[in-house]
Order: structure tokens, then C-alpha cells, then sequence
């Protein structure tokens, strides 16, 4: 490295972005994540002991992928090299691979590859990477936030240990907005600033687990705001919202203010005004609810509201509540809003509540009727001789495939449980059931 070099690396050091500055050089450093990297897990036992095999970080922005790695730099005594697949192609790689090759066998070093966005990678980029992966020659440590068992070519996967990292904690969140504020060295302590609670309260919790988002916003903030007559500069709540460009919305996820939001949500759903339930849904995103509690409720509604008057309602929900498991906000929000604007807008039926919960009810009250003889399995052994499933009738053997024949236990027929309504497909149901009497 020549003195220019030095002077760059230097600048670089000194005017890179807060969260880059911050970035610990050691796992003590490290915040949260301690599912991985705590003192008995095995990846702190293997950074530790120098001792690492190919491995995949897995996770949402901002919880610490990229900064593992580097702290893996500072600690290994292998060569580490870092490219980024959203610009990187097969010659930076091949590139890495000779000087990887030249490392091993002139000095026995190994060389430890470093790819961000690893998805980004086309098959064959990834393809290109598996003989040298095997026999050793680069060690791969991937990040992307995408899930790597549909992202990743498989043959990489099974050469690698997956680990997933989760979104940091809100507390873990204000650890690293203190540190920010008050650190001098890597930090901005320089600056002689504060953060007042209802800030700091403010950014842990809209940054949703994203470390990256309240740092820049904490930056953005110390070095944009005029110094008080104190000589200080205050980040109040105020200066926080202009930071990250979103406002507080009374929303206590612990208080009476959700359970309120969420009443009107479902309430809203069930009366049919897709309207205020979208309404609803983007005034509970905006404050950071747990989107899968979001997913559960519409779930909950498309069956318990709407029933077999639009079975399909009940499709929709799941189908998003899955897609939100794997997107992750802010695509999230779109499956969401589907679901939502779907299942306001189903025809309605309670038939399936009320049906379950009165059979729950006389199975509570009554005692356990013996299931008519001509009902119960005939296949086991002996079974037959105790005449099980003699004078059972087989449906598919009759006329529109409809036999008429007891099927719940004696002192209960005749007894109703599904009724269902005129509303949407139950009318065909309807329609049908009362066609066989």
C-alpha cells in the first residue's frame, strides 16, 4: 500500500457512514444475535478458535450480517477478501480464486471469501464457486436477506452452515443509539449531543429490528440540528421524526390503543367496509405490529366471519399469511392488503362458529355416546367378529352418491348443528342439503 492508498484508506475510515464507523471489531462488540454468537454457541466457539467452515448469514436488513463478517476479519489468521454480487462478476471472483490458490500454496494460508447479496448471484456464478468451495480453497461466508433454500444454488447449501439472524431487539436497538451518541472514538460523542427518551423510545421502536435505519437516522440528525444555549444538541422527538421521515401514532402494543385498533380492524372486516379495514391495517404497519398477528387475525375472520359463504376467503388468508412469512416487510403489506380487501368484501356467515361451538358444548354436557355399530372401522382384527360396520351403507353405491342412514349416536338425532345461511355459496349448500330430504 503506497502513501496515496494509506491517505484514502484513511479519509474512507473517517467519512464513511455512522453505521460502517460503528461496526464492532470484536464479538464482545457484537449486539444482540446471541442465538449464534453467545459464549457456548458454536459459531463464537469457531470465530474464536479460528477454526471456520463455509457458512451462509441469513436475515432482514440491518441485523448484523455484514458486520459478523468483519468481525471475522479482524479475528482470523486467513486472508479475507470481500466482494458484493450486485456489482462483482465471474472476474472479480476469479481473481480471488488465484490469489486464494497462491496463499495456500506458497504460504499454507487459507482465504476466506466474503460474498454480500449472495443472491444476486445467477446459477452459474454460484456454480462457479462449488470446486473451490469443496476442496478447500476458499472458505465462503455468504449474506443475503433472502431465504437461501430458494435463493442459493443447493449444491452451495449442503457444502455450508446456515445460520439466521434475527431483528434486533428494541433494547437492543437503544444499545446501539447511546453507543452512537456517546462513543467518541467510533461514534459521535464527538459532537457533545443527547437523545431524549421519548427519541430514543421513538427510533428503537420504528426501526423495526433495522440497526442500519436508526443509525443513519441519529447521524442525519446530530449533524443537521443547531446547537442549544446549553452548547448541546438535543435529538428531541421532533428532530427524530424528521430523521426517519415518519411521525408517532399513538399505538401502545401493549395497551388498551391496540386492542382498539385491532377491534375496529376486525369489526371493520366483518361488516364488510374493505375501506376502513384497509384503513386500519396501514395505521397498525405504520406503528410496527407484528405482521403475523396481522396474518392470524384475517385468518381468524375469513373463517369465523365468513365462513362457507366464501370458502375461498379462508384460502386467500392462509395463502397471504404464508407469503408474509416469507417476504417480510415492506412487501409484506401487499399480500396483507389482499387479504384483507378480500375477506371485507366476502359475503358473511358465523355458521362455522356457532356449529362448532354448540357441538363443543353438548360434547361438554353429555355424556360420550357409543358410536352407532354400523359406523365404526371394521378393518382391524377381530373387529368383525364384534360385528362392527354391519348394515353400514356406502354412499358411492346409490343414486346422486346420497344414501339416507344414522350417523350421530342414538339420543342425538335429528339434532342440528351446521345451519347455514342464505348468503353467498351457503345458498347452494343449502339448496343441496335440503335436496336430500
Amino acid at each position: 500500500m503506497d502513501l496515496f492508498d494509506y491517505m484514502r484508506e484513511q479519509n474512507r475510515e473517517k467519512e464513511s457512514p455512522l453505521a460502517s464507523r460503528l461496526r464492532p471489531s470484536d464479538l464482545e462488540e457484537v449486539v444482540g444475535q446471541q442465538h449464534i454468537i453467545g459464549k457456548d454457541k458454536l459459531l463464537y466457539r469457531a470465530i474464536k478458535a479460528d477454526k471456520l467452515s463455509s457458512i451462509l448469514f441469513y436475515g432482514p436488513p440491518g441485523t448484523g450480517k455484514t458486520t459478523l463478517a468483519r468481525v471475522i476479519a479482524n479475528t482470523t489468521s486467513a486472508e479475507f477478501k470481500q466482494i458484493n454480487a450486485t456489482s462483482a462478476g465471474k472476474k472479480d471472483m476469479e481473481a480471488v480464486v488465484a490469489e486464494a490458490k497462491n496463499n495456500q500454496g506458497m504460504y499454507g494460508r487459507k482465504t476466506i471469501l466474503f460474498i454480500d447479496e449472495i443472491h444476486r448471484f445467477n446459477k452459474g456464478q454460484q456454480d462457479f464457486l462449488l470446486p473451490y468451495v469443496e476442496d478447500g480453497t476458499v472458505i465462503l461466508i455468504g449474506a443475503t436477506t433472502e431465504n437461501p433454500y430458494f435463493e442459493v444454488n443447493g449444491a452451495l447449501i449442503s457444502r455450508s452452515i446456515i445460520f439466521e439472524l434475527n431483528s434486533l431487539s428494541k433494547e437492543d436497538i437503544k444499545t446501539l443509539i447511546l453507543r452512537a451518541v456517546q462513543d467518541e472514538k467510533k461514534g459521535m460523542g464527538a459532537y457533545n449531543a443527547c437523545i431524549e427518551d421519548e427519541a430514543l423510545e421513538f427510533l428503537s421502536d420504528i426501526s423495526n429490528g433495522d440497526a442500519r435505519a436508526a443509525l443513519n437516522a441519529i447521524e442525519l440528525g446530530i449533524l443537521t440540528t443547531d446547537r442549544s444555549s446549553d452548547g448541546k444538541i438535543h435529538i428531541t422527538l421532533s428532530v427524530a421524526e424528521e430523521c426517519i421521515q415518519k411521525r408517532v401514532v399513538k399505538y401502545d402494543k401493549d395497551g388498551d390503543n391496540h386492542y382498539d385498533t385491532i377491534s375496529a380492524f376486525i369489526k371493520s372486516m366483518r361488516g364488510s367496509d374493505p375501506d376502513a379495514a384497509v384503513y386500519y391495517l396501514a395505521r397498525m404497519l405504520y406503528a410496527g405490529e407484528d405482521i403475523k398477528f396481522i396474518a392470524r387475525r384475517i385468518m381468524i375472520c375469513a373463517a369465523e366471519d365468513v365462513g362457507n359463504a366464501d370458502p375461498q376467503a379462508l384460502v386467500v388468508a392462509v395463502a397471504a399469511a404464508q407469503a408474509v412469512e416469507r417476504l417480510g416487510l415492506p412487501e409484506a403489506r401487499i399480500p396483507l392488503c389482499q387479504a384483507v380487501s378480500y375477506v371485507a368484501s366476502a359475503p358473511k356467515s358465523n355458521s362455522a362458529i356457532l356449529a362448532i361451538d354448540k357441538a363443543m358444548s353438548v360434547v361438554a354436557k353429555t355424556k360420550t355416546a357409543p358410536i352407532p355399530v354400523h359406523l365404526q372401522d371394521a378393518h382391524y382384527k377381530s373387529a368383525g367378529k364384534l360385528g362392527h360396520g354391519n348394515g353400514y351403507l356406502y354412499a358411492h353405491d346409490y343414486p346422486g352418491h346420497y344414501v339416507k342412514q344414522q350417523y350421530l349416536p342414538d339420543g342425538l338425532t335429528g339434532e342440528k348443528f351446521y345451519e347455514p345461511t342464505q348468503n353467498g355459496y351457503e345458498a347452494e349448500i343449502v339448496s343441496y342439503l335440503n335436496s336430500l330430504q
